[in-house]
């Protein structure tokens, strides 16, 4: 599996394979993205945690509210999918908080 954050309010737009831009006709299935319940909060803003499959090489994101376009550049390509290990790094030198809906889930 590979890795991102990716900030509120944008979203996934997309997805790059090996033989290129992927098509679902031919893979027969959307790619397997996935946003976790980690956050990390920078500058007052929120960078959520995703999970993609090893397949894909290039992620493109955009801004998903109208608030967003106007202020932000049109779309993002990330090249630099993430490790396991590089987000634990990453994850182990910012300030975070934990918040917790349900005990239970965890212990």
């Amino acid at each position: 599996m590979k890795y991102f954050f990716l900030a509120e309010g944008w979203t996934v737009g997309r997805v790059w394979a090996s033989d290129g831009l992927w098509q679902i006709t031919a893979w027969r299935r959307q790619p397997d993205i996935q946003r976790l319940n980690i956050c990390l909060v920078e500058k007052n803003e929120l960078m959520w945690l995703y999970r993609i499959e090893d397949n894909v090489l290039t992620v493109e994101v955009k801004p998903s509210t109208s608030e967003f376009v106007n202020q932000t550049i049109g779309q993002v390509v990330i090249k630099r999918l993430l490790t396991a290990e590089q987000v634990i790094e990453r994850l182990g030198t910012a300030q975070a908080k934990c918040h917790l809906q349900n005990i239970q889930l965890v212990v």
